[in-house]
């Protein structure tokens, strides 16, 4: 049977296995992974970024050449609530942004109840130092790394970009970046309402400044800011819509989508081909990574 009329006919069974899968609740993630290709990138696992046992990370490097100064970077952060992720449930991530010509950095990060605010942003900023002191080595370019995160992962990435208590204990600063992307992240979440994250924050004793919305200022990086407009976890008019216009207020180059179709979970599972045709967030975060300047 050619090649062409057999992708047809098993695209539409790949689509229907993982929109089963996303519905029936089983397992989502690993029927993404298991649909996902391997040939875009040589993967290393288990690198560690700090010394605890979830200071670790996975790497994706594209099979393709590298372009003069290296492959953009990613670092990315997963979603869960701060309660639950493994970075190896995103090899699909991994995967689409290595087969786009982007070194990715998948990151675990310590959980509650083993750690609590901010403890998951001080790995996450480990996380992205290691990415700036290693990028070369790894085929990178330093000057152009963004730090990406769904959901509460989101958060984090947020966080280390417009706020720059994190970065600064590593000896590193937000304007260090080439830019951020934010997917469906909570960015002004007060007083919390999910009973999974009102203890990662001391509800009600919430700690003070630890809401992105906050650190707005206009030497922020160049932002990425999407959600899904039927987001039923995360309001998105509360957080993605009000985060992008203070950016935009305060002078920062802002790329805002709001996507018509999907939901909080297949905006990041629409990185994996099965799902693309949810939302074209892999398109437009591609093109926001390669076509931002470097970092100065």
């Amino acid at each position: 049977m050619p090649f062409r009329r057999l992708t047809s006919l098993l695209l539409p069974l790949a689509v229907a296995l993982t929109v089963g899968a996303l519905l029936a609740g089983c397992s989502p993630l690993g029927t993404l992974n298991a649909l996902t290709p391997n040939a875009s990138y040589h993967l290393t696992v288990d690198v560690p970024y700090g010394s605890l046992p979830r200071q670790q990370m996975s790497i994706y490097q594209p099979t393709r050449p590298a372009p003069p100064g290296g492959w953009p970077v990613v670092v990315f952060f997963y979603g869960g609530s701060w309660n639950t992720g493994e970075r190896a449930d995103y090899a699909f991530v991994g995967e689409a942004l290595a087969e786009r010509g982007i070194l990715t950095l998948v990151a675990d990060y310590r959980l509650y109840p083993t750690v609590r605010y901010p403890d998951f942003l001080n790995d996450s900023a480990q996380a992205v130092a290691y990415g700036f002191e290693q990028a070369a080595t790894l085929g990178g370019n330093p000057k152009r790394l963004f730090v990406m995160g769904h959901s509460s992962g989101g958060y984090n990435a947020a966080m280390l970009a417009l706020d720059p208590r994190w970065l600064s204990a590593t000896g590193r600063s937000p304007g260090a970046m080439a830019g951020w992307i934010g997917l469906a992240g909570p960015y002004d979440f007060y007083p919390i309402e999910n009973p999974d994250v009102k203890p990662v924050f001391f509800h009600p004793n919430y700690p003070q400044d630890s809401q992105p919305i906050h650190f707005t200022g206009p030497g922020a990086p160049r932002s990425f800011l999407a959600a899904t407009r039927n987001d039923a976890l995360v309001n998105p008019q509360r957080n993605t819509v009000q985060l992008a216009r203070k950016l935009q207020a305060a002078g920062v180059p802002v790329t805002h989508k709001l996507y018509e179709s999907g939901s909080h979970a297949t905006l990041i599972g629409a990185f994996a081909w099965p799902l693309r045709w949810i939302a074209p967030v892999l398109d437009d975060v591609t093109d926001f990574i390669l076509t931002a300047p470097p970092a100065p």
